[in-house]
């Protein structure tokens, strides 16, 4: 169904049965439910940054007692773009794709070399943050926690650190010239 096509159903309900479409939806799917509170609500957007912060945190650093960690990238990004979908600020979905590449960095830099494909999925995340954060005019806003990611990246195998360092100063050299 397109887009005109489904303004001109729902033109065709009534307000009662509008209402009823919205809160038979909130209740159905989790997303639309975390849109409506952001839409209503804008002040709960900091509660849900924090909620997909810590999901992306407890895939490499889990509080649990077993602490097994899975450092999913799937679900890291899963939760960026779950947040992103809710329309935050540029600057809040930036913080939370450098969460991403921060704490891949820094777990291969606390527990050793991890497999190339790891390092692929980090670089990656790491690009794909510095090029949201560039199009936003937001890289100064989060340089020392870029740099972060290329201290950690320093002692690791696979060309790791070399692949971090072309691609911050790929962003970061336009921004010091």
């Amino acid at each position: 169904m397109s887009k005109t096509q489904l303004k001109k159903e729902l033109q065709s309900l009534t307000k009662e049965q509008l209402i009823e479409q919205i809160t038979v939806l909130c209740d159905t799917y989790k997303p639309v439910k975390e849109y409506f509170q952001t839409f209503l609500n804008p002040e709960n957007i900091q509660e849900l940054f924090a909620k997909y912060k810590a999901v992306i945190v407890n895939e490499f650093y889990p509080e649990t007692k077993s602490w097994n960690p899975k450092m999913r990238f799937s679900v890291a990004k899963k939760a960026i773009a779950d947040f992103g979908a809710l329309k935050p600020s540029p600057k809040l979905l930036a913080d939370l794709m450098v969460t991403l590449a921060e704490n891949a960095s820094k777990f291969t830099y606390d527990y050793g070399d991890m497999t190339e494909q790891y390092y692929n999925s980090t670089v990656t995340n790491f690009e794909r943050a510095l090029k949201y954060m560039h199009k936003e005019g937001l890289l100064d806003d989060f340089k020392l926690r870029c740099e972060d990611c290329l201290k950690y990246a320093e002692p690791c195998g696979y060309g790791f650190p070399d692949e971090m360092n072309d691609v911050y100063y790929e962003y970061y050299q336009e921004e010091d010239e």
